[in-house]
């Protein structure tokens, strides 16, 4: 889902990145904030002042999601559901699971935590605003109060709406899978009313732009594209993991996959692999065991002059476990992990001894093959996942 993302911290063991598209969206509300909403309920404040509060809004606005996705987390690790991360994205966040939940009681309780902490933060919120009222706080003070308060409860009812993946869609997944003890099943109707929720706010915000109402409508039918667009993988995603779980990794090594000697020039190695070719990550094996890896960020570290008298060797760096798994896992784990960490391969190891290397592509090509001959004609779900 996410093209390119930075880290901005970590807390409780959670990593916090923000998606580019985030840093675009806190732009445009800062303004928004500043130009539209502040001075028209306080016209008595400076320009400056309503910059100010701007962009102190757009920041707890961006905390308040972070309370949001790290209810979602917490609740997740207590019913021992792995989670690592908590990314911002164009119209929120998301708290990255790495498995599926084992229960619809425990799909239940982390879905619903997000939105109670909103629900929370927002009567917080309007009670410091009425305190502050009440005591006479600067005006400024009291309308960022104000807005938080009302923007989280904003936030809490629209990730209720019962449109997978939001939280009310997860929700209705829990419900669905409770009742037709089939998460796949469940997974397909919510991914569904998803969709059909998307295509409702890109319809009802055509309708405000029709009525003079060009920036709201706009929103609209940007978020329910978007709705629309994640509903949609989602699905996909959860077929393609079913596709794989019972499938071992073995059908799925390529072993002819490079295998380096450590002795091997760096000019050798740019002008016979990474000219000619798949995949910028190679491995360094000796005795058959993976000693390191290499690509095109440690060559650049050296002069292009120096290529003939350097081996690959002395530029590998230990492979991450990220970019390994072992081969007694299945091919659905390896696509989750492909799929976490935005990878298009992973080195299949036995202990230190490099097997080959499993492709995304090969994935990808299998599962669409397998679901176009498993799925009855007409069927929605036999189209080919995406990546």
């Amino acid at each position: 889902m996410f093209q390119k993302r930075i880290e901005l911290l970590q807390l409780f063991g959670f990593r916090v990145y923000v998606d580019v598209s985030w840093l675009i969206i806190a732009a445009l509300v800062t303004w928004s904030l500043a130009s539209g909403v502040f001075p028209q309920s306080y016209p008595e404040l400076r320009p400056l002042t309503y910059w100010i509060m701007g962009l102190i809004g757009a920041l707890m606005l961006f905390l308040s999601i972070v309370v949001h996705e790290f209810s979602h987390s917490l609740v997740a690790r207590r019913s021992g559901l792995p989670m690592k991360s908590i990314t911002l994205f164009l119209f929120g966040g998301v708290a990255e699971m790495e498995a599926q939940p084992k229960s619809p009681g425990a799909e239940f309780s982390m879905a619903v935590a997000g939105p109670i902490a909103s629900i929370l933060l927002g009567g917080l919120f309007l009670a410091l605003s009425a305190w502050g009222l009440a005591q006479s706080w600067p005006t400024p003070l009291r309308g960022i109060l104000s807005y938080l308060g009302v923007i989280n409860l904003v936030l809490a009812g629209f990730n209720l709406l019962p449109a997978f993946p939001l939280d009310g869609g997860r929700i209705l997944r829990s419900l669905l899978w409770h009742w037709k003890h089939d998460l796949l099943a469940a997974t397909q109707i919510a991914a569904r009313v998803g969709r059909v929720f998307g295509w409702l706010l890109v319809a009802i915000g055509a309708l405000n732009i029709f009525r003079g109402g060009l920036v709201g409508g706009l929103w609209l039918i940007l978020i329910g594209l978007f709705l629309r667009s994640i509903a949609q993988r989602a699905y996909q995603e959860m077929r393609l993991r079913f596709a794989l779980r019972d499938e071992a990794l073995q059908r799925f090594i390529d072993d002819d996959a490079a295998a380096l000697s450590p002795d091997l020039p760096v000019d050798e190695f740019v002008e016979e692999y990474l000219y000619r070719r798949r995949g910028r990550t190679f491995a360094i094996v000796a005795d058959g065991k993976l000693k390191g890896c290499v690509g095109p960020a440690q060559v650049r570290r050296i002069p292009k002059r120096n290529w003939a008298r350097k081996t690959i060797g002395q530029l590998s760096r230990r492979c991450p476990p990220k970019r390994r798994i072992g081969v007694d896992e299945s091919a659905a784990d390896a696509f989750d992990k492909m799929r976490r960490q935005r990878l298009r391969s992973l080195f299949v190891v036995d202990g230190e001894r490099l097997l080959g290397t499993v492709r995304l592509e090969s994935l990808l090509r299998f599962v669409s093959a397998k679901l176009d001959l498993e799925s009855p004609a007409g069927d929605e779900g036999s189209r080919s996942p995406g990546p």
